[in-house]
This record gives C-alpha cells, structure tokens and sequence, in this order.
C-alpha cells in the first residue's frame, strides 16, 4: 500500500513539475513575443490617434508593457486627445458611449486626469446610465472597467434621466447572463469574447455573493466552450479576439492560463494565441491563416502584457492602482511610478492600500456621513461589513478588532507572539495583535493581558493611531502649550486621561478626529464609522491610499 501511494506521489510530483516547466518556457516565449510586438506596434502605429484602432488600445498595451517608449509619443497622443475633445465639444459620441470608456482607460494609463481634459470631464457621461447602456452589454462592461481603472467616482450628470452607480451597472450586466452561464451581445447563444469581457468587468467585485455566483458559472461556460486547439470560435470561426478576451477574464480574476479546466488537449489559451503570431509581423485575426490585423495584434499584445504582469506579481492590465497620477511616464522604460507610497521616514515595513473589491459598498451606510472613508476602507478589505450588504456604522470595535484593522491599514504582515496570556494562539486575532504589538501600535491593560473582547475607547483609538502615525513617518510630536490649547476647546477635556492627551492632541490638529464637536468624549466607546474615517484620514496624511 505504501509502495503504491509512493508511486502515486512521484507521479503527481512529475506532473506539477512537467506543468510549471511548461509554463516557465511559455513565459520565456511571451517576453521576446511582447517586446518583438512592441517594436512592431512603435513603427506601425507612431502617431496614435483616438481610435479603437491604431489609438487607445496600443497606447494601453505599450505603456503597461514596461516597453521603453520615447516620452513624446505619450505626450503627442494626449496632446491630439485634448484637440479631438476640444472639436467636438466634449461629446466624444451621442449614442456609443464605449468611446468614453476607452479614451478613459488610456488616459489614466499615462498618469493623466480624464475629469479635466481641455474642460470638458470625460468621466461625467458615464453618470448617464441609460445612455451608457444604450449600445447593448458593451456599454456597462467597459463603463465598468473604466471607472474602476482609475477607482473614480461616478460623477453627477444633471442631464441623465437616470443617474448611473456601480451597483446599477453590476447589476444590469447580471441581468444579461444566459442560461448557460455565458453571454452574448445578442440572442441567446453565449460569446466567448463577449462572455470574456463581463468577467473582466465583474472581476473586482467578487466579494459580491451574487456576482461570484454569476462568475462561477460564466468560468464554466467558458471552459465548456473552448476546443482542442485550446481556442474558442465565435459564429463557427476560430479567431484571436475570442481568445484573447477570455485569457484577459482569467487574468483578471487571478485565474492561471494554466488552469486544468482551460486546457484541453494539452493546449492552453497562451498556446493558442501564440499559435497566431508571425514574427515581425503581428498577429493573424483568424486560425486558417487569414492576413495579419492591427486589431488583432493590439488585442493579443495587452493581453499577452497581462498575463506577464499578474505572472509577475504586478496588478492586473485594467488595475491601475500602480500608477502614478498627474504626471509623466518615466522616459527610461515606460513604465508608470507609484504616487501613494508614502512618506520618507516611514517604516519600510508599512505598504500602500491596494483596492481589491472596487465600489463595494453598504445599504446601511447611505448618506452617512463618513460614507467615502467606509466604502475607501471597504474597498480595500481593511474594514469589512458584517454582512455583504450591512456595515452597522453605529456598531462598537474590540480591542482585538481595532489591532487587526490598524494591522490591516498599514499593510503588515500578521505574525502571532505569545506576548499575553488572554490571546490565545488559536484565536483568529492572535497573529493581528502580535503585528501591532511588534510594531508598538498596541500594549496591554496589564503586563501579561491584552483583554482583547473589551471595547475600545475614543482615547485608546487616539493612542493606537498615532503610533501608527509614527510608523508611517508622520510627526507625532506636540508640544505641551499646543495640547493645551487643542483640548480646551472642548467642554470635558479635563476628562482625558493623561497618557492620551498628546496622541488626541495629534489626532485633532491632524484631522484624523473632527474638531466639530463639543465634547471629546474620551471614555465614550468609539464606532466603527469613526474608526474608519480615522484610519482613512491617517492614510491621507500619510500617502498611503
């Protein structure tokens, strides 16, 4: 029995070893096939325009690529972007909103602002959502993939009849799925590339019950749909731009082209497209060997540059989180630079936030006044709800809850100590307060108890955070005239314990706590709204959001 599990072990060992070779050469294959394609599209397209072809798209593949581009080939697209918008008024089109969407996703590629573009803000008609919708499923998808390229606030249109939010889009693209899972611009026959394409728009929002179970059974759809050369065909005819949309949707939602339910035959969609490609020349459109196409290039190009980046642990082709905005490329690669990666003196430990489930959002927290930290926290899985629709703002936070989530903000690593004897090793906060005490965010209420189920108060949350604030580089130090003359403002500050006062002191003159109120309450149970704004506001502060 032994013998044959040992057999059985060796062989599974062989197979995942055949498995990541296999992936490693494909690797090796799309970085010369990305940079030959690179050169190409830089010759072929030396003046983009604005465009689905020839423009936008080879834009996005090459400033993602980290493929050096001259600085000015940048600069001249956008300065041909400001004279397009400037001749028609900023009405890019009347009726096939995806022109928005697309010079969108460029822009915010190169660092530059698409709410101010010659005037006119081009994010604003995507707040228009039944002319967003108008042109069919294409409209909400790339509306979608836009707005959260750049994490963007949907604007107000006063022209709309109906205004737009992300969950009317989410939800109108629901509303298309097919029963088979899959969908189509029209009828009732899933598209591959169409059915791709709602994934990738779909793919943030997978904290959502009702959009992983749509994403669930579009993957499987997919993985029925795709045949033996490891490619799909859309109306009878394999082509490129079916593979690529579907391999931009694995990318996505972070699923490997590898993945056993995509590969058929021993082919995976990265077989299958490079089986496109002619060196030198781009990409063929369809598999019978029909002419090369820029169209299909560019598509093939980005996706391939995807598929190298969430290899390489960089966020995804559409996650634009990573660049920097307001300003140039860097002329030495082409390559965008972090904006929020803090302050100089900060610990090397301490990371940016990362948006993982962009406009997620709460029911309950509608008009609420701290509405924009909640769903910025929300959004990057620092502060969640207690269920997917309720976030119980007026709710109080444990001691242990608020280590977990200072922990969270600054991006460190969880690690459990056995520090206090009431943390239990086991407890799903041990590894949360071992962090923060590590990093001096956090003592105990006695030298070998932490009392992790007690409540934390306002002034205990105003300590916690600023030794946060220290962490991330900001100055912490006030002096003993300048904590006078903040807390007196309030009515009870007489009330503060001594060892809090210079870390509210801090926490007021930084706006991490409001100044508008009347009292401080300093002994007053702290909730999790005002949690969150705190932490939003230190993040602020620090350039960390």
């Amino acid at each position: 029995m032994m013998k044959k599990l040992s057999v059985l072990l060796l062989i599974l060992c062989l197979y995942l070893s055949s498995s990541i070779q296999a992936f490693a050469a494909d690797q090796s294959e799309i970085s010369q096939v990305v940079t030959n394609t690179a050169s190409y599209l830089t010759k072929i397209v030396s003046e983009p325009q604005v465009g689905s072809i020839g423009g936008e798209w080879a834009v996005i593949g090459l400033v993602r690529s980290g493929y050096s581009v001259p600085q000015n080939y940048y600069d001249d697209y956008y300065k041909g972007v400001e004279k397009y918008v400037k001749e028609l008024g900023g009405v890019l089109h009347d009726k096939k909103y995806t022109e928005y969407s697309r010079v969108i996703l460029a822009l915010t590629a190169i660092g530059k602002d698409p709410s101010n573009v010659a005037g006119y803000n081009l994010l604003e008609p995507l707040g228009d959502f039944d002319k967003t919708i108008w042109q069919g499923i294409n409209g909400p998808i790339f509306a979608l993939i836009a707005l959260d390229s750049g994490q963007y606030e949907i604007p107000v249109n006063k022209n709309a009849k109906t205004q737009a939010t992300r969950e009317m889009y989410i939800d109108e693209i629901l509303a298309r799925q097919l029963a088979d899972g899959g969908f189509a611009l029209s009828g009732n026959t899933a598209d591959p590339d169409v059915t791709g394409m709602a994934l990738q728009a779909l793919a943030k929002y997978q904290s959502r019950e009702k959009v992983k179970a749509a994403t669930d059974k579009a993957v499987e759809a997919l993985s029925n749909m795709q045949n033996n050369s490891g490619g799909y065909a859309t109306w009878g005819t394999e082509n490129l731009e079916s593979a690529a949309q579907v391999l931009m949707a694995l990318c996505e939602l972070g699923i490997r082209p590898d993945d056993r339910r995509f590969t058929k035959n021993g082919h995976n969609l990265v077989d299958n497209l490079l089986s496109y490609y002619r060196e030198g020349k781009g990409f063929l459109h369809t598999a019978d060997g029909s002419g090369e196409n820029l169209m299909s290039t560019e598509q093939a190009f980005y996706t391939l540059v995807n598929v190298q980046r969430v290899d390489a642990g960089k966020t995804s082709l559409y996650n634009m989180a990573d660049v920097k905005r307001g300003s140039q490329t860097d002329s030495g690669n082409g390559t965008m630079t972090p904006e929020n990666v803090g302050l100089p003196n900060k610990n090397k430990d301490v990371k940016p936030s990362v948006i993982t489930s962009a406009g997620r959002t709460f029911t309950d927290i509608q008009g609420h006044a701290n509405q924009k930290s909640i769903e910025a926290m929300a959004a990057r899985n620092i502060l969640n709800g207690i269920s997917d629709t309720q976030f119980a703002p007026d709710q109080t936070m444990t001691r242990a809850e608020f280590a977990a989530i200072v922990t969270r903000s600054l991006g460190l690593t969880p690690k459990a100590t056995s520090v206090f004897k009431d943390v239990s090793a086991d407890s799903w906060y041990a590894p949360f307060v071992g962090t923060a005490y590590t990093y001096n965010l956090i003592q105990g209420t006695s030298e070998d108890t932490f009392t992790p189920e007690q409540t934390i108060t306002r002034q205990e949350a105003a300590v916690m955070v600023a030794r946060a604030a220290k962490l991330c580089g900001l100055d912490t130090n006030v002096q003993a005239i300048e904590i006078r003359d903040m807390l007196a403002q309030f009515t009870d500050y007489t009330k503060t314990a001594e060892w809090a006062r210079a870390s509210l002191a801090f926490s007021y003159r930084e706006h991490i706590l409001s100044q508008d109120m009347i009292e401080i309450q300093p002994e007053a149970a702290v909730t999790r709204s005002e949690v969150s704004d705190m932490l939003y506001q230190l993040l602020m502060n620090s350039k960390l959001l």
